[in-house]
């Protein structure tokens, strides 16, 4: 027989997937926070609140078995109340409510209110910026804008996400200030597409003037760039990256492929020739800058020479970081009328031989970085290592530095100079210089 769960009202709140949801995740148990509420993040709690992606099969399925674990808890009586938001929900709640009808409720992206009513709490608008941070207390994520315009024929965030809404620069700033004032060193600006910021409030492409306005920010040291959309980017971001100290000689920009039949097919509104274009001008206008992307194989249609184009342009590129996914076929999105017909082993070998090439360039990158003095941010203590970061390296995603704990002490939250004394494919080791 069920019994009720003598712990007191405590709200867990558990995120899945990206850094998207981790903000908006924070930006809940901040309300939460602020009515009173006992949260935590991903702690033991008798209502949950599950945060799911619903971007691609693995995140899908990592969500779901989520939700049907806390609901065995809720049927053993170790939790009371368990609760659905994010992208997930917004894409498949009526399927959800079906198929898993023990849930509470369901709610969507934009359901931020209806949530914490039924959690009796009231959404506070006054609580511009204030979150409770998950990450580290060196970094926090800025989400810029929400929702994408782009027409991407294999993505299925508009579905879940809606059309992109930028948020004002003054907005942003105070956010920005905010965090500053909890110790965050660093920003890492987030959005769907970076590059569309500005473009519906300002009626022009706007990253830039935003990046001027963040430097001037007391206590923020780095600002980060993640996601920008290759096609339309604005060249004077890549001025502001060059001429501003604080803003890291760093982008993370989501290429996807290079053969042209391929970007065609996936409506990138881009060619192999603009992406080498615009990757030599990265490169001319800020030097030792640090590129990121990802890449998609297995996209319906992609022909072993098809491949070779990609995997031979990776192999002359030279990304610093690179993250490759196999197609995931999503319904409702444009790709999804297009036979999915690249054998699944054939997507899993394709995605590791760009990933065999990516280690051995990544090996020669980090050999050469052994005897320099590198500046770190500490993010964290974890086992036998004090793990910080370059400039060149984001969290969770990048390059970490270790640091060994029995023979040096350094302050997390802190900057401090490393010297390099040994590299591996995605790791260096160092000491304070």
């Amino acid at each position: 027989m069920r019994t009720k769960s003598l712990k007191k009202n405590k709200i867990n709140v558990v995120t899945l997937g990206c850094s998207k949801n981790v903000y908006d995740s924070e930006v809940l148990m901040g309300q939460l926070r602020a009515n009173g509420k006992n949260v935590a993040h991903e702690e033991d709690g008798n209502i949950v609140v599950i945060n799911t992606c619903g971007f691609i099969d693995n995140a899908k399925e990592e969500s779901v078995n989520t939700i049907l674990d806390f609901v065995k808890k809720k049927e053993a009586g170790a939790v009371d109340k368990v609760f659905v938001t994010g992208c997930l929900s917004e894409r498949y709640k009526p399927d959800l409510e079906k198929e898993i009808p023990d849930v509470d409720a369901y709610f969507g992206t934009s359901d931020l209110p209806a949530l914490l009513k039924v959690l009796k709490a009231d959404y506070k608008h006054e609580l511009l910026g204030e979150r409770l941070l998950t990450t580290p207390k060196s970094y926090a994520y800025l989400k810029i804008a929400e929702g994408c315009d782009r027409p991407c024929s294999f993505c299925a965030i508009p579905l879940m996400r809606g059309k992109h809404r930028s948020k004002p620069i003054e907005d942003l700033v105070t956010e920005a200030s905010q965090l500053a004032k909890n110790g965050v060193k660093e920003l890492i600006l987030i959005a769907q597409d970076l590059t569309y910021y500005g473009l519906d409030l300002y009626k022009k492409r706007t990253l830039a003037e935003l990046l001027k306005a963040l430097v001037k920010v007391d206590g923020i040291e780095w600002i980060r760039l993640h996601y920008a959309f290759p096609s339309g980017f604005p060249l004077d971001v890549l001025e502001v990256i060059r001429e501003e100290p604080k803003i890291c000689n760093y982008i993370d920009i989501p290429l996807q492929h290079i053969a042209d039949p391929i970007l065609k097919s996936m409506r990138r509104g881009t060619t192999k020739q603009k992406t080498n274009g615009l990757l030599k001008k990265f490169r001319e206008m800020v030097p030792g800058m640090a590129i990121r992307t990802t890449l998609i194989v297995g996209y319906p249609g992609e022909t072993e020479e098809d491949f070779q184009t990609l995997k031979e342009w990776v192999r002359e590129t030279r990304f610093d970081r690179l993250g490759c996914f196999t197609y995931s076929h999503e319904e409702n999105t444009h790709a999804y009328s297009l036979k999915d017909d690249v054998p699944e082993e054939t997507k899993q070998d394709r995605a590791n031989q760009i990933m065999e090439v990516q280690s051995q360039i990544s090996w020669e990158l980090n050999q050469e970085k052994v005897g320099r003095v590198l500046r770190c941010l500490i993010d964290r203590k974890e086992g036998a290592y004090f793990i910080g970061r370059t400039e060149f390296d984001s969290p969770d995603v990048d390059n970490e530095v270790l640091i060994d704990a029995s023979a040096f002490y350094v302050k997390t939250g802190e900057f401090i100079d490393i010297e390099i004394t040994e590299a591996t494919d995605y790791d260096l080791y160092g000491r304070p210089a």
